[in-house]
């Protein structure tokens, strides 16, 4: 085999020498011949196995959420071909970020970041594993890659969890039963296999209700499944596992939130498996690529953590939503089939597809002597995968947490392979430059290294912000589609009657939860005109993870929307104490939803109107009395002209040219006024910027 290998490396070094030298590409190409050839000088580090390997290779976890939050809101709405290159750039093997594991929230009807997701279990007795689109991406990521790895984490709990209170362990057997009916049913509905599962995100965790999960999923034959705790901080989990042994026993993974690639001695000390289990969360601008570059090497050098979970997947949300354009690529524009294929893809793409999960890094990785690391994984079976990296301070500060200075310079490394690697006689090489629009270099293959012939000894020329992963695996490929179409804002005119006999997914088109599950809903009540409509159908606040809004809330369009006009039917279930809304120029969402502004026109079936400046109801431009009941359809219109308002009832005028001067601009939305069950039907907006 040995020999083999030897003699196909010999032809393809002699095809190379045959080739000009330029087919590689300008400068990055005289760099490598002039690596092969020096003498040595700068940096000098050994890569053995000798000693034994270190820590195993878990792979690089995408998390799709909600911090997420309904980041991943906008995909489904793309049309195809568009839809299965995005999923393709993601997830399918030696193409694009070749991702090895997804991490799912786990949905729970509140806020987590941009948005909702709805829960598999709104009420006690309600379940249904059809809802939310988390489902069909985890089957999308399997159809490309059959060995990814699941994994699910809960942000927010339905209210009925908390029997009146805003905590999710006051009854730890029924906690532990919802979040074991969501794996049993990923598996019973749609065939997916879930390895691990999480706590309570970036919440306080209870140590006996871990302990019960562990033992009802033991009694529902999961015990394959793994847990991953608590997904915050390293403490105070580490130290309760030290001090707890059967807390030790079933934990298998410490997950630690934006660790800055380090660790603490206690996490170390208890010999699991240490996890960046939520990081990045940056533009994915080229400051963000070296960001992502940089703690995919550092997070396992200073910290020893085998996998590095980026929050998030993908930036297929509204922009001005928090935290917009932190995915690995941007895909936000349905309507058009615009995405964008950022850096960040292929940062990735130097470590996953070269590795795979079940690999080991070696021990002799580590910092080079100006600036930068090395990293350097085996699958124990002669195979080799070394990625260097030279992000510099100012161009791979990640969001969070705070980047002490560092300097990088120009510099030799000499890199020595030994022990069962001194035999390799050829390195692939990748390579990546980040800058300026002139220098830049992503992912490109260079001509390979001929290592034999110097008994495993080359020598490697880097400057700023370079990647280099040099690998015996001969399977890599930057892949590639059309480009696809240009970017277009969102349609000025828009409509939805939302009428779906069988509808794919339980949510409308482009409609954004904020707070509050708005679902297609099968009308029995009305079975002409309103036989199908969207439905809130959440009458509990949820356990919540941010400051959900007092009032449910959906928002869509463009949030650069200055002059428009909002028509809706709307269909108020609640005698009495019920409302609802239509609004424009909504100015914020997300963790920030209860701040939101815009121009609100509510109506209440205690035959009441008010118009407010905020969802809150705290700012009143005008109110009045309606002849408005529950049970009885009415149509809203709501009309927004530079600072003047105008809102209509049936097409009659029901208050005129109120000045609202702020905001300017901002989405459409619907809601209702609490947590209550409402319908809507015949959407419309016509809109200027």
């Amino acid at each position: 085999m040995a020999d083999c290998l030897v003699r196909a490396s010999r032809q393809r070094r002699a095809k190379v020498m045959t080739t000009a030298a330029g087919s590689a590409g300008g400068a990055a190409v005289s760099l490598l011949l002039c690596a092969l050839l020096a003498p040595g000088g700068g940096g000098a580090y050994v890569l053995d196995d000798s000693d034994g390997l270190g820590r195993e290779f878990i792979a690089f976890i995408l998390k799709i959420h909600f911090f997420f939050q309904a980041t991943s809101r906008l995909l489904v709405n793309y049309p195809e071909p568009y839809r299965s290159e995005i999923l393709d750039y993601l997830f399918k093997p030696d193409f694009g970020a070749s991702l090895h594991i997804l991490k799912v929230e786990i949905g729970g009807d509140g806020q987590t970041t941009d948005g909702t997701e709805p829960s598999h279990m709104h009420y006690a007795l309600d379940e249904n594993y059809f809802r939310g689109y988390e489902w069909w991406l985890m089957k999308e990521a399997k159809k490309r890659n059959r060995d990814i790895i699941l994994m699910g984490l809960p942000w927010s709990f339905p209210g009925w969890l908390g029997r009146g209170f805003t905590w999710p362990y006051v009854n730890l057997q029924l906690t532990a039963y919802y979040i074991v009916s969501w794996i049993v049913g990923a598996k019973h509905y749609h065939d997916l296999d879930i390895d691990y599962i999480g706590i309570w995100n970036e919440r306080t965790f209870d140590v006996n209700y871990i302990k019960v999960l562990r033992k009802v999923m033991d009694s529902q034959g999961l015990q394959r499944v793994k847990i991953i705790a608590s997904d915050n901080l390293w403490e105070p989990i580490s130290s309760s596992m030290l001090l707890d042994p059967e807390l030790f026993k079933v934990i298998d993974v410490i997950g630690a939130h934006y660790p800055g690639t380090h660790s603490v001695w206690n996490a170390k000390l208890t010999g699991k498996k240490l996890w960046s289990s939520e990081d990045f969360s940056t533009l994915n601008n080229d400051i963000g690529a070296g960001c992502w570059g940089r703690i995919l090497n550092q997070n396992y050098i200073n910290g020893n953590m085998t996998s590095t979970i980026a929050w998030n997947l993908v930036a297929s949300y509204y922009e001005e939503l928090p935290y917009g354009r932190c995915g690995l690529m941007t895909a936000q524009e349905p309507w058009s089939g615009h995405y964008v294929v950022e850096s960040p893809i292929w940062v990735s793409a130097h470590t996953t597809q070269f590795t795979r999960p079940g690999w080991y890094y070696l021990k002799t990785v580590g910092h080079l002597q100006k600036g930068g690391s090395y990293v350097a994984l085996t699958d124990g079976l002669g195979n080799l995968t070394i990625i260097i990296e030279t992000m510099t301070h100012k161009h791979s500060m990640c969001i969070r947490p705070f980047l002490p200075y560092y300097n990088v310079s120009k510099q030799l490394a000499t890199f020595d392979l030994q022990g069962s690697f001194s035999g390799i006689p050829e390195l692939q090489v990748w390579y990546t430059k980040l800058g300026s629009s002139s220098e830049k270099v992503l992912f490109k293959q260079l001509d390979s290294l001929w290592v034999l012939d110097s008994g495993g000894r080359f020598t490697l020329e880097l400057h700023e912000d370079e990647l280099f992963t040099l690998t015996t695996l001969t399977t890599g490929r930057k892949g590639s589609y059309p480009l696809p179409p240009t970017s277009k804002p969102f349609p000025p005119i828009y409509k939805d009657d939302f009428n779906m006999d069988y509808p794919f997914f339980s949510e409308a088109p482009n409609f954004a939860d904020q707070t509050g599950v708005f679902e297609y809903y099968l009308n029995s009540e009305d079975p002409s005109e309103h036989r199908f409509t969207l439905r809130q159908v959440l009458n509990q606040r949820p356990i919540t993870w941010a400051a959900d809004a007092s009032s449910t809330i959906s928002i869509i369009g463009d949030h650069q929307w200055t002059n428009l006009t909002v028509q809706c039917d709307v269909y108020i279930e609640t005698p009495e104490r019920g409302g609802v809304f239509i609004a424009g120029r909504v100015d914020k969402g997300g963790i920030l939803v209860r701040m939101a502004s815009g121009v609100f026109f509510w109506v209440f079936a205690n035959g009441s109107y008010k118009v407010t400046a905020d969802i809150g109801g705290w700012i009143i431009y005008t109110s009045g009395h309606v002849e408005i009941i529950a049970k009885k359809w009415y149509t809203l219109t709501l009309l927004i002209k530079d600072s003047l308002a105008s809102g209509l009832l049936d097409g009659k005028i029901l208050w005129k040219n109120v000045s609202v001067k702020y905001p300017k601009n901002g989405w459409a939305a619907i809601g209702t006024h609490s947590f209550e069950f409402a319908q809507f039907d015949n959407f419309r907006v016509e809109a200027t910027r």
